[in-house]
C-alpha cells in the first residue's frame, strides 16, 4: 500500500475515532445522578404521589390517606361517571375564606388514566427512574416533552402552590426544573438498583 494511502487511512481512522462516543462522561453522569435525587424527592412528594397511585382510589393530605367519599380514578382518570373530579375540584384553589381543607383546584384536575398510571409510591430510585422514561407509562413523552410537562403543566405547577394547609413541594420549582434538565441532558442515567 502506498505511503500516501496509509496516511490517508490513518487520518480517516483518527477522525472516526474522534467522533465516536467512548461512553458517558463520568463527571456528567455523577452530576446527573445527583440531580436525579432531587427529581425523586419531587416525584415522591405527597403532592405528586397522592395521584400517581397503584390502585384506583386517590390519596389525600400529606399523610396519603384514602380519598374520602369513595372517589375513584374512572376510565379516563377524571373520576367515576356521575362523580367526576371536577364536581369538587375547580380550575384554581378556592379563596382562603373557604377554609384550609376546601378541595384544591388546578386546570384539568385528574389522575393519570388507568393505562398509564405513572405510579411513584414505593418505587426505588432505579425503578422510578425507569418508569419516568417509559413511554408506555409517561404518555409517550421523550425527554423534551417530559421537561415541558414538568416546567409548564398547570396541574404539575399546583404542587408548589397547593393552598390550604397542604405542604408544597419543598424544592423550588426552578431548581427542580434545572435538576430535571441536567438529568435528562445526560440521557437520564438511572441509579443502580
Amino acid at each position: 500500500m502506498p505511503a500516501l494511502t496509509r496516511i490517508a487511512l490513518a487520518a480517516f481512522a483518527g477522525l472516526l475515532l474522534a467522533g465516536c462516543n467512548t461512553g458517558p462522561d463520568p463527571a456528567q453522569q455523577k452530576a446527573a445522578l445527583a440531580a436525579f435525587d432531587t427529581v425523586k424527592q419531587v416525584f415522591q412528594h405527597p403532592r405528586c404521589q397522592n395521584c400517581h397511585i397503584p390502585g384506583d382510589a386517590p390519596l389525600q393530605f400529606d399523610a396519603g390517606l384514602p380519598h374520602s367519599m369513595g372517589v375513584v380514578r374512572g376510565t379516563t382518570g377524571h373520576g367515576a361517571e356521575g362523580l367526576p373530579c371536577s364536581s369538587c375540584h375547580g380550575e384554581a384553589n378556592p379563596p382562603d375564606s373557604y377554609g384550609p381543607h376546601a378541595p384544591p383546584g388546578a386546570p384539568h384536575w385528574a389522575l393519570p388514566p388507568p393505562q398509564r398510571r405513572m405510579v411513584t409510591i414505593g418505587l426505588s430510585a432505579a425503578a422510578l427512574c425507569r418508569m419516568i422514561q417509559d413511554k408506555n407509562e409517561n404518555g409517550g413523552r421523550d425527554f423534551a416533552a417530559l421537561l415541558k410537562h414538568v416546567s409548564e403543566d398547570k396541574l404539575v405547577l399546583w404542587g408548589w402552590n397547593p393552598g390550604g394547609e397542604r405542604t408544597p413541594v419543598p424544592v423550588p420549582h426552578a431548581e427542580f426544573v434545572a435538576k430535571f434538565k441536567r438529568w435528562a441532558d445526560a440521557g437520564g442515567p438511572c441509579p443502580a438498583s
